[in-house]
């Protein structure tokens, strides 16, 4: 019963727990793939746009996971990211627009336009 009331309120806790994962994750990675992926999480966090948690823990995670395989094989950074880190990012962002909170006013626009042409007809 606590649990669910302070899931509430506070998000779900899973997430939370997750979160902690990959900031520790994160603190593992040698300097120049930590410098990369604190620009990358900054950028995704402003331009994603991503609302739902367990979406953009999912993207971070992945995110991680590419970070972590480039350290390991060292492979350059400039090697994952391509020379513009913001197409990059972008493409990278694209595959989680399921929890852009512009999804769902894509939809609302469609669908209200959808009834509309009903309307007319």
């Amino acid at each position: 019963m606590a649990q669910g009331w302070l899931e509430k309120v506070t998000g779900p806790l899973e997430d939370k727990k997750r979160w902690r994962e990959y900031k520790a994750r994160k603190e593992q990675l040698p300097g120049s793939y930590r410098t990369a992926i604190d620009a990358l999480e900054r950028y995704f966090t402003y331009a994603g746009a991503i609302v739902k948690g367990d979406v953009l823990m999912q993207m971070l995670e992945d995110l991680a996971d590419l970070i972590e395989q480039a350290a390991a094989n060292s492979t350059p950074v400039r090697d994952v990211v391509g020379d513009d880190p913001v197409e990059f990012a972008e493409t990278f962002i694209r595959n989680y627009s399921g929890g852009q909170w512009i999804q769902k006013e894509r939809q609302r626009l469609t669908d209200s336009i959808n009834q509309a042409a009903a309307g007319d007809a």
